[in-house]
């Protein structure tokens, strides 16, 4: 099972060679700032922070790879699939160098308070820049959406659409860090943690729908299992925006964050049984 997922990953990522370089960059920023923080700390006076480089780079290494992966199942024509590819290449292109340069010039890369008018103009480009993430994950979203049965690999794409739906969902809690020029909201809401978790349904949810194609389970099951994985995962996306947006921080004891642990729990237990079925362990 793990040599035909390997196969299968290795086939996918061939078709998206610069998506995927531009992803192991992300690895090789975030090891470079986690290497610079051992020896001289994270804060770079008078704004900059390389946990922030270390963070962002790799997590957008990983988006990067996740997109790689579902890009060829879009069923885009030529064109459109190289407009979404691009898009996302010169998108995450200014962002490394922006995140990455600016926090070790010791400003905000986004908000910056004390930069001058240059790092100011910057910042609002780097707004206007993430814009082009939103777009093509509209274009996927609405792409796959809108494909008809039967098709090809209908487990795996499920998963993709309710992915795509997670990541819709951090992206509007990425327009609302915008418009607040921050993340913070409250006495303790704070949107990078929805923003985090929401994007990262690209992993979350296209593991056990990978698992579950590999599975023993009838297709019947496979799809009841995935449906309640990836609905409990929204649910909890929901409740994790709604604690946010009270001003609340979800490390905070209340019903909200109690309803998303359950939540994940489920997922969780979603993702060990697709695990076990596809391993064949009874």
């Amino acid at each position: 099972m793990f040599n035909e997922l390997m196969a299968s990953a290795v086939s996918i990522f061939k078709r998206e060679k610069a998506l995927v370089i531009l992803g192991l960059l992300g690895f090789i920023i975030a090891g470079s700032a986690a290497v610079y923080m051992f020896f001289q700390g994270a804060v770079v006076q008078p704004e900059g922070n390389i946990k922030n480089v270390f963070s962002f780079a790799a997590a957008l290494g990983i988006f990067l790879f996740s997109t790689a992966a579902i890009l060829p199942f879009a069923g885009f024509t030529v064109r459109m699939r190289k407009v979404v590819r691009r898009l996302n290449i010169a998108a995450a292109s200014y962002s490394y160098a922006i995140e990455t340069l600016q926090n070790f010039r010791g400003f905000n890369p986004r908000f910056s308070k004390a930069g001058g008018p240059v790092d100011i103009l910057a910042g609002a480009l780097f707004g206007v820049v993430s814009l082009s993430f939103i777009i093509s994950g509209i274009l996927l979203a609405v792409q796959f959406l809108k494909m008809k049965a039967p098709l090809s690999r209908p487990v795996l794409i499920i998963g993709i659409r309710y992915a795509l739906l997670s990541v819709f969902i951090a992206n509007l809690s990425g327009l609302i860090m915008m418009s607040l020029q921050g993340r913070f909201t409250g006495a303790g809401g704070n949107y990078i943690v929805l923003h985090g978790i929401g994007l990262h349904s690209l992993q979350t949810l296209l593991l056990p729908a990978l698992l579950l194609e590999h599975s023993n389970l009838r297709p019947g099951k496979q799809r009841m299992l995935l449906h309640a994985g990836c609905i409990a995962w929204l649910i909890a996306i929901m409740f994790i925006a709604v604690q946010t947006s009270l001003g609340r921080s979800m490390f905070e004891v209340s019903l909200f964050s109690i309803l998303a642990l359950f939540c994940l729990l489920v997922w969780l237990f979603t993702v060990i049984s697709a695990l076990m079925s596809a391993c064949k362990i009874r």
